[in-house]
């Protein structure tokens, strides 16, 4: 047996150790997410969704800035999976975004843990599957970041904190709807909009048939909530409201907003938008909660109409009547687009720091690369339908670019995406953006389609400045908003439209830019930005996770994973294994 005095210095290993781990950290917050097919019936009709831990929607991830983040994944689907956590910006660490350019999936019956840092970041954003059009039966849910208790908000604490997830939806599951696109034809009008996974409210007999399950809010009379809402959809663009109850804008995609009142918002695919609404109304009835589908024939996708109940706790009977009218611009997009101009950062606000946002100054900053990224409607490349950005259509490599600049393997992108768009036919490749480090970019998004698109980039927020209709020029920059144009991580872009961005290139890794359309992201209308810093460093990106995947050209690297229930039921990777390791291997030496 060992000394007491050795006994004791290895106790005060033992205490120096967890110290090292935990009080010289900042907080960590905990997930398991078990990803299982279940049945539902949302519109009425079972179907297979993506559950997480049993549930549709999945649990929405509550943390604070510089939190840690820790999500042990658990694939119980027949197919591999990945999760990306859309507007989180995963400083550093591109190896925990989720999406094929960065992570190898995580195979059927395998856990992997992601961990990362929400650094420097407020703000209310939702996480996904990638991969293979699963979004679009489910696997989703609502990801808050809200702010250290020293940091001041620029409203007052609200009564509550609700997240609400809108979105078009198919009764056919994600396979099928795979399927139909593989074959090049369009998937066609949704069945219905969701909110939170659930059908309409029966506001109509003939519309809406008996037995849905609709969401109800619950709320007392004269307080004030904080309502989080993320499009989380396929491809259609949704109008929210809240009959007779104004819309305090507050925040989106982590920028505090300058505040104003709206009857109703648009929400494009991929954005999210906070609310400040008061329960100012005397409850004579529930009130509708609405998500309708924009820039439609409005009698043609009537059915595509998501609501809910807001229920007062005084209330004194059941909402009855019309739902609230939406905007009357169906053939003219001048309405949203000027509402989305109305839309401004509040620059006196602090943000996740203690400085004001509107300290950096992104109107006066040299801009040090263009590109001008092009849509246009599908193509026929090699007798297949495909999307393409700039006349190139994304093929995802077999090995992912991060890990092949890792391994430093040659041949598996081309880092030439164009500046303009290309003049010849459409062609499919791995093409990347080559971005410059510590560059500021100006990215011009041309949608030359008739459909509304919104597009993302993920690691970043960016500036958006201008939108404007027909062809962007040199002159359109006479219009720019160089002062208080919100940061967001997702724009959208109108018909016959473009919209301009402004991107500081301080982040190290590789980012994906798509379309958050997922008919056209999953036939190939996405690219991904490579920023490499020339003096590598740890300062300015982490190492590769102990966990990373092997897949593709490095796939003999990957070590099988026990897939036995007492294993992965264990947590596993992110590296804190190593510190439960080294506890019992001291705790052996007292023995």
């Amino acid at each position: 047996m060992a000394s007491s005095s050795s006994s004791s210095f290895l106790f005060c290993l033992i205490f120096i150790y967890i110290a090292t781990f935990t009080f010289a950290e900042d907080p960590t917050v905990s997930y398991k997410f078990e990803l299982t097919y279940i049945t539902a019936s949302p519109l009425g009709v079972p179907q297979q969704v993506i559950a997480i831990n049993g549930k549709f929607p999945g649990p929405t991830i509550n943390s604070t800035t510089n939190n840690n983040v820790v999500v042990n994944v658990r694939n119980k689907l027949d197919e591999e999976v990945l999760i990306t956590w859309a507007g989180v910006q995963q400083k550093r660490s591109s190896w925990q975004d989720g999406v094929l350019g960065t992570n190898c999936p995580i195979p059927p019956k395998w856990n992997w843990t992601y961990n990362f840092q929400v650094k420097d970041q407020i703000g209310s954003y939702f996480y996904f599957p990638s991969l293979k059009f699963q979004r679009a039966s489910g696997g989703f849910g609502g990801f808050v970041i809200n702010p250290r208790s020293v940091i001041p908000t620029p409203f007052d604490n609200p009564a509550g904190d609700i997240t609400v997830l809108i979105g078009d939806w198919y009764i056919r599951n994600h396979t099928d709807l795979r399927k139909t696109l593989d074959a090049g034809r369009a998937l066609g009008m949704p069945d219905g909009v969701l909110i939170n996974g659930k059908g309409p409210y029966r506001y109509n007999d003939t519309l809406v048939p008996d037995g849905i399950d609709h969401e109800t809010i619950n709320v007392e009379p004269g307080k004030t909530y904080r309502i989080r809402v993320s499009n989380v959809g396929v491809s259609t663009s949704l109008n929210f409201r809240i009959q007779n109850h104004n819309l305090l804008l507050a925040e989106t995609e982590g920028s505090y907003t300058v505040q104003q009142n709206y009857t109703s918002l648009d929400i494009h695919v991929g954005q999210t938008y906070s609310f400040l609404v008061t329960m100012d109304q005397n409850a004579s009835s529930d009130y509708y909660i609405v998500a309708s589908a924009r820039f439609v024939n409005e009698s043609t996708w009537q059915r595509v109409t998501g609501v809910g109940i807001l229920h007062y706790s005084n209330s004194k009977g059941k909402a009855s009547g019309p739902l609230p009218d939406p905007p009357q611009d169906q053939y003219d997009n001048t309405f949203s687009m000027n509402q989305a101009r109305s839309i401004r950062w509040n620059v006196s606000a602090s943000g996740a720091r203690p400085n004001p946002q509107g300290s950096f100054r992104y109107g006066s900053i040299n801009v040090t690369e263009v590109y001008v990224i092009r849509n246009t409607p599908w193509v026929t490349i090699d007798g297949k339908k495909r999307a393409t950005l700039s006349g190139i259509s994304f093929v995802n490599p077999a090995t992912p670019i991060r890990l092949a600049d890792q391994y430093k393997l040659k041949g598996v992108y081309k880092l030439d995406f164009p500046t303009e768009p290309l003049t010849g036919p459409p062609k499919m490749e791995t093409s990347v953006i080559n971005g410059t480090y510590r560059g500021f970019m100006e990215v011009i998004f041309q949608n030359n389609e008739t459909k509304m698109h919104s597009y993302h980039i993920d690691g970043y927020a960016f500036f958006v400045v201008g939108m404007g209709y027909g062809e962007w020029t040199n002159d359109s920059r006479g219009t720019y908003n160089k002062w208080d144009g919100i940061a967001r991580t997702t724009t959208q872009v109108y018909p016959g439209a473009w919209t301009a961005v402004l991107i500081s290139l301080d982040n190290v890794g590789v980012w994906n830019l798509r379309t958050e359309n997922l008919d056209s992201w999953y036939l190939g209308q996405e690219t991904y930005i490579r920023i490499v810093n020339p003096e590598k460093n740890n300062k300015t990106e982490l190492p590769m996770p102990d966990n990373a995947l092997f897949c593709g050209a490095l796939s003999r690297m990957q070590k099988p994973q026990d897939t036995s229930p007492a294993t992965t039921n264990r947590f596993s990777g992110g590296g804190y294994g190593w510190l439960m390791i080294t506890l019992i291997f001291i705790s052996s030496l007292l023995i």
